[in-house]
């Protein structure tokens, strides 16, 4: 029997978009349904006008429901927003078996351990992802059911966000009324759009410039070994560049991406653009290296603030197959070669790699995160989810 259709939707700061997804008979992915709107009542990934953010989210399902001919009752949504964090936190157990056997039962109990991570009161897990095993003093075990050893520990990569704002999020969906199957990071969500196996074997950085925030994920020797996201994105590069040349905020978007770039150009110092009078701001001309340099720093900002990170991490010198640019800001031009400049790695244009369908849905790196939340959403379909963040919040939504 054919699975139903997903549903997938990103409420974010610049849109929101709803992408409908059928599975084929071959596993392949099918998007059928599209809608996708200038967002309202969002800044920096979160809700800050419910109403208007509702009204909204009524016109882009319209949308993705005559598009795709279906009649949409339930999503999975993808969140971001610069409250959420990663941690890696180790759960340690005795092997039970008198020959120190390690057992299906030892692995689970340690991802048990592993996921009883002390947070703040205000937070909610919003996914644990197991990294590797270690026995005894041996590390890095992928698989160690049927080994020997005394002592079982797993590494456990918790994803976790303020609770208040990712509740606020599904209620802007539960106000339609629509039911949430599931809630993911839209970073996990844009790396599962856009890499292969092999990339996440050797090790890469998937970085997803939004308007209002940045995400970023690590792969290492397979495993997500470091993930989060910054407040900080593409609508802060244009509040840069309004505000250093005395220009409205439309204006200042257009003139970004229409000669903007992310790395100092080495024109005629001389260049300028021409603007016209808009928005009761009169006409003039902006120097064309001071506009790429007002970018360059904002831009170079994000990348070495998620550098800090990943070297925290312990992870920034072990991505051999470099780094992937995703989100509407990569078509920013000179950002990737800005990204290779600070990161030192070879830096790509991710785009949907494992769906097909409508063109505008599957090539655009902008839709990489609802992409990938369609994906996700097939292969965690038909799970049981009372354990799972949307489990929780619609219990406390209940309450």
């Amino acid at each position: 029997m054919p699975m139903p259709p997903i549903v997938g939707l990103e409420i974010g700061t610049a849109k929101t978009v709803a992408l409908v997804g059928e599975m084929r008979e071959d596993n392949h992915v099918m998007i059928t349904g599209m809608g996708e709107r200038p967002a309202s009542g969002v800044r920096k990934g979160e809700i800050v006008d419910l109403e208007n953010a509702v009204v909204g989210l009524r016109t882009v399902l319209e949308m993705a429901e005559e598009s795709g001919r279906v009649s949409i009752r339930q999503v999975y949504l993808a969140v971001s927003g610069g409250h959420i964090q990663g941690l890696v936190n180790r759960g340690v157990v005795p092997v039970l078996d008198e020959d120190g056997e390690i057992t299906r039962d030892d692995m689970e109990q340690a991802m048990e351990v592993a996921r009883a991570v002390n947070l703040p009161a205000d937070r909610e897990v919003l996914h644990t992802i197991c990294q590797h095993y270690c026995i005894d003093e041996q590390t890095r075990v992928l698989r160690p059911e049927g080994m020997e050893g005394a002592r079982l520990a797993l590494d456990m990569l918790v994803l976790h966000g303020i609770r208040a704002r990712l509740n606020n999020t599904v209620r802007v969906v539960l106000s339609i009324p629509l039911s949430v199957q599931d809630v993911a990071f839209s970073g996990l969500c844009s790396a599962l759009s856009v890499l292969t196996p092999e990339q996440k074997k050797s090790g890469v950085v998937v970085i997803d410039l939004g308007a209002g925030t940045t995400d970023y994920l690590c792969y290492y020797d397979g495993i997500v070994a470091a993930a989060g996201a910054l407040g900080v994105g593409g609508d802060h590069i244009t509040n840069d560049v309004a505000l250093a040349f005395t220009i409205p905020i439309s204006q200042a978007e257009r003139l970004k991406r229409d000669s903007g770039s992310a790395v100092i150009a080495a024109a005629n110092p001389a260049q300028k653009v021409i603007l016209p009078p808009a928005g009761g701001f009169s006409g003039r001309s902006v120097n064309l290296r001071a506009l790429h340099t007002v970018i360059n720093a904002r831009a170079e900002e994000i990348f070495l603030m998620i550098k800090n990170r990943l070297e925290k991490a312990g992870v920034g010198h072990h991505v051999g197959a470099g780094m992937l640019l995703t989100g509407g800001g990569a078509h920013l031009k000179g950002i990737g070669e800005l990204a290779e400049k600070v990161f030192g790695l070879p830096c790509t244009i991710g785009r949907p790699r494992h769906v097909s369908g409508l063109a505008t849905a599957t090539e655009g790196p902008e839709y990489a995160a609802c992409s990938g939340l369609v994906q996700y959403g097939f292969r965690t379909n038909g799970r049981q989810h009372a354990d799972s963040l949307i489990g929780r919040l619609k219990a406390l939504l209940g309450r």
